[in-house]
């Protein structure tokens, strides 16, 4: 599966959480089984895995690739997928959340996810849920936006209502090449296009993506077996702040605390992964292991 997506910091979750065989393992955004897979080819124990990803294109693979194995596959979102874990009684001794979008969504024109391809206003990851990026667009009020931006885009008010107020007026929006357009004029010199921002706080809105790791993140020790280890991939400093704040609030409580970080500083990319996957360039793995 890695021709279809390939794994950021691959061999550096594979040094964090040290697979060793017979080992259980819950991957709870396991896209195109890049990670999952050299996972698996350790610990061999495939009866005690489970795959969780909430887009259909991605269970759709997952299932052809483990066919013929005990693999659990799932559909869900991860904050679901962990409340049913431990309902059930599950834990693991491994635990993986790579954040973010996969390549293959952002390289199919047709889910939405960027405007350097013409698509439709889309950007859900779970295709089955109501809101989109359309109605986020077309639909929400310029206040409502002017929040996300500076929010979720980390733009700056007075920018942020001046990206609302076109997006407001423009309407009504049909393609991610269109508003990606409509932006491009409010360039400021720098490499990043002035509408890079804008997309990640509507895809971020649309699949409530800051919340959903808020609501997890606490959740985790529960499903992890003492001794066990869980490895977190981030792509933007939203994502990273959570996962940093949550690390030290749960490593904070001397003898009672539940976790220990594995990783002082975020883990990142070195230069001969990026020349070879440059969406690594923004990703910092950070690891913990239960007490």
């Amino acid at each position: 599966m890695e021709e279809l997506h390939k794994p950021v910091l691959l061999s550096e979750v594979l040094e964090v959480l040290q697979p060793r065989r017979g080992e259980s393992y819950l991957d709870l955004t396991a896209g195109y089984a890049g990670h999952a897979s050299k996972i698996l080819d350790v610990t061999q124990n495939y009866k005690a895995a489970a795959l969780v990803d909430r887009d259909a294109n991605a269970i759709k693979v997952l299932e052809g690739k483990y066919l013929s194995s005990p693999v659990r596959i799932v559909q869900s979102d991860f904050y679901n997928a962990v409340l049913q874990e431990i309902e059930c009684g599950n834990a693991f001794d491994m635990i993986l959340m790579d954040f973010g979008v996969s390549s293959p969504q952002l390289d199919n024109a047709e889910r939405g996810f960027s405007f350097a391809k013409d698509g439709p206003l889309d950007m859900r990851m779970d295709q089955s849920q109501e809101l989109s990026a359309a109605r986020v667009v077309n639909k929400w009020s310029e206040r409502d936006l002017i929040e996300i931006l500076e929010k979720y885009g980390e733009e700056k008010p007075g920018f942020a209502k001046l990206i609302a107020r076109t997006i407001v007026h423009g309407r009504p929006w049909s393609s991610t090449k269109e508003l990606g357009e409509a932006l491009a004029k409010y360039g400021r010199g720098g490499r990043v296009h002035p509408a890079t921002r804008t997309f990640q706080a509507i895809r971020i809105a649309v699949n409530d993506e800051l919340g959903e790791i808020e609501r997890t993140l606490p959740l985790i020790p529960k499903i992890l077996n003492p001794g066990g280890r869980v490895a977190m991939i981030t792509f933007h400093s939203l994502e990273d702040r959570l996962v940093k704040e949550y690390l030290k609030e749960a490593t904070s409580h001397g003898e009672e605390s539940e976790l220990e970080v594995l990783t002082k500083k975020p883990i990142v990319a070195e230069n001969l992964e990026l020349v070879i996957n440059p969406r690594a360039r923004s990703a910092k793995l950070r690891a913990a292991k239960k007490l």
